[in-house]
């Protein structure tokens, strides 16, 4: 069964949906896989110039599939720091501008999504936060790239979860809209983005990737 769906690209933009909605789009490692997949083919595509992400149902993304670690297979574990670190290269390295259609909660792994993802539109039913900090390492990073050192140590020191108006004040997306509204508000920044020249957004996303403050040259990702 697929873990994603993945949209015929349309005026230049195409659209991946996290579906595993009974699971609230938990990143399991199947779908991990699958993104990946996905990325390297729609890199490869010319027609697409812009790529939305949003998860299917009402949330976005409730983080890692935190059944999958207690699996007692040593290969299956290491299939799944691994998947992890490939994920994550992905979305860092993909040259074309990611948006995320955050239409509800995106919480611990979830959070990291649309945070390495470029810009966010977020449902006013949004909600961001890393309650893993509670029993695992958080992904700090890219969110300090994002909001500077002040809210991300806020954010991954106290694991407190910050709703989307809040989310807005802080930068952390640029538009929060009513649910019924997302779907056509990420359309029309999506189609904004790809009326520009590929070539020229494969340029402005190397800059934008240059600048992050990680190595996204090593295999394992100290995020």
């Amino acid at each position: 069964m697929a873990n994603i769906r993945v949209s015929p690209c349309e005026d230049g933009v195409a659209t991946i949906t996290l579906d595993r909605e009974e699971k609230k789009n938990a990143l399991s490692v199947a779908l991990r896989l699958e993104m990946i997949d996905a990325l390297e083919h729609l890199r490869g595509d010319d027609s697409v110039r812009c790529v939305v992400v949003t998860g299917k149902g009402d949330t976005f993304s409730a983080g890692f599939d935190l059944s999958e670690f207690a699996i007692d297979d040593a290969v299956f574990q290491s299939q799944l720091w691994d998947s992890s670190d490939r994920f994550h290269h992905a979305l860092l390295q993909f040259p074309l501008p990611l948006v995320a259609a955050v239409n509800g909660p995106a919480l611990a792994g979830g959070f990291d999504l649309a945070i390495l993802c470029d810009l966010r539109i977020a449902s006013s039913s949004a909600r961001f936060g890393h309650p893993e900090r509670s029993f695992g390492d958080v992904v700090y990073g890219p969110l300090h790239d994002l909001v500077g050192g002040a809210v991300a140590r806020d954010l991954c020191l106290t694991g407190r979860t910050i709703e989307a108006g809040e989310a807005h004040g802080l930068g952390l997306v640029s538009r929060v809209v009513a649910p019924t509204e997302l779907v056509v508000a990420t359309r029309k920044l999506a189609r904004s983005i790809a009326s520009f020249p590929r070539e020229l957004s494969i340029r402005t996303k190397a800059k934008i990737i240059a600048r992050m403050s990680i190595d996204t040259n090593t295999k394992t990702l100290d995020l």
